[in-house]
């Protein structure tokens, strides 16, 4: 199947994800948000993924509806921040995230992290939404297969997708098999290792591809079937980004890629996080 970036994942329930898209964690409310995100969807971005914890949903939300793109061609994702977690308090943050987003519904809702004794509760709060026609599509963020299964056990409707930390030096394959296996689409984020890309063997490819080192990275997550969203305040480093879809990595080169994990986080453990 040839990727554009117009490329979308199926969801469990039907939904089309767009398989590129940009985040925006640490991107400042107001100008620097509305910029981002403006410049991502004049370069033909479709998914932006925010957060109720990054404090710029409004700004999201203002660059969409100025874009002047309808709003069914748009994929605008969400999450509730371990602190509002729980059933009573889920709803509540998400009428909180959806006023500040000014949008009707949002397309995709996620639990932020696995948080002990609360992820159940907080998750059927999502199927309610869910239920009430407020969300496309609900999942997770952070969960591990323990965390998954756990949920699973417990939940009527099957999260559609888990966002993890995912990139060249953190693989996630049993994590990502398991997923998978039960139809849940994975979706990375820092993709990029935070902008740690002097990977000699990246850097190798970059050049046998006429690429950058990025471009390489995100080629490969593609390629895998993940859903990648690259945070970017840069409107020349945003067009960078999108610009994955002219070539395609040769099959050694992903397995190369492959061979680069070393199980290293940049972002917390969702096992032991005190957040």
């Amino acid at each position: 199947m040839k990727l554009t970036i117009d490329s979308t994942a199926e969801l469990l329930n039907g939904v089309d994800m767009p398989r590129l898209g940009l985040g925006v964690w640490r991107t400042q409310e107001g100008d620097e948000v509305e910029r981002a995100v403006s410049s991502a969807l004049n370069a033909g971005y479709r998914l932006i993924d925010t957060a109720s914890m990054y404090g710029n949903e409004a700004g999201v939300g203002s660059a969409i509806r100025a874009s002047g793109i309808a709003r069914d061609k748009l994929f605008v994702t969400t999450k509730v921040w371990n602190n509002q977690q729980g059933y009573d308090s889920t709803l509540k943050a998400f009428e909180e995230s959806n006023d500040k987003l000014g949008l009707d519904y949002v397309d995709l809702y996620l639990v932020h992290w696995p948080v002990k004794e609360k992820y159940k509760e907080t998750y059927r709060a999502l199927e309610e939404l869910y239920d009430q026609g407020r969300v496309r599509a609900i999942g997770v963020s952070n969960f591990q297969a323990h965390h998954l299964e756990d949920l699973m056990g417990a939940c009527r409707i099957k999260p559609m997708v888990n966002q993890i930390e995912l990139h060249p030096l953190l693989t996630q394959k049993k994590l990502l098999m398991f997923c998978r296996k039960e139809g849940i689409q994975v979706q990375s984020w820092r993709p990029l290792m935070q902008g740690r890309l002097d990977v000699p063997a990246i850097a190798e490819l970059a050049s046998k591809y006429g690429k950058t080192p990025a471009q390489i990275i995100l080629r490969w997550h593609l390629q895998q079937g993940v859903v990648t969203i690259p945070k970017s305040v840069n409107e020349a480093r945003i067009r960078e980004n999108a610009d994955v879809f002219d070539f395609e990595l040769a099959p050694e080169d992903m397995v190369l890629i492959d061979s680069l994990n070393e199980d290293r986080r940049f972002g917390a453990d969702p096992d032991n996080f005190d957040f």
